[in-house]
């Protein structure tokens, strides 16, 4: 059933501003800034003073679907930059004494179970990257920056072709943005 006019509307906080420019909404706030593409030929985004308003005429089950994505990505992008998303990982080395380090724009992971080529993840410009003893923080003003790294890192341990009831070796996470997993 077809809705005659779809509307949503996000509300900016203090000190944040937003500007669209063709289908690239970007919002600016005190910890950061944040730019996703929205593009769908039936919903429109404006940028009216303090608030963003997503609208689709004729709205049919699809467009309703994904005003309600759109809806929820810039809310997301909006809390983010007024408070950073953070996602921690634990070390865990049980077997062998491993090393993380962060080179530049890089993860190293040295003598993971007595391995002699370290183990090294690039990270993605936005994200923010801290070890500190055994304990990896990610953060970043993009919440899917964030998770993404968080899952990289986590993955770039992965234990292949062994018991993983006896190597439980690895980054793991255990705080993710919004709740906590322990």
């Amino acid at each position: 059933m077809k809705e005659e006019l779809l509307k949503e509307e996000v509300a900016l906080m203090d000190k944040v501003t937003a500007e669209l420019h063709g289908s690239v909404l970007t919002v600016n706030g005190p910890k950061g800034q944040v730019s996703k593409e929205f593009l769908h030929r039936m919903v429109r985004i404006s940028v009216e003073k303090n608030k963003i308003v997503i609208t689709a005429p004729q709205a049919t089950k699809r467009e309703k679907t994904m005003v309600g994505s759109f809806y929820s990505h810039i809310k997301n992008m909006v809390q983010g930059v007024v408070e950073p998303y953070v996602y921690k990982l634990q070390i865990c080395s049980g077997h062998f004494p491993m090393s993380v380090s962060v080179s530049g724009d890089e993860l190293i992971i040295k003598n993971f179970l007595g391995e002699v080529v370290p183990r090294k993840v690039a990270l993605p410009k936005g994200a923010e990257v801290k070890v500190t003893g055994t304990e990896i923080t990610v953060t970043s003003p993009d919440k899917e920056i964030a998770g993404q790294t968080a899952a990289k890192i986590e993955s770039l341990c992965r234990i292949t072709n062994r018991d993983r009831r006896v190597f439980q070796d690895g980054c793991y996470i255990t705080q993710k943005a919004g709740n906590n997993l322990v």
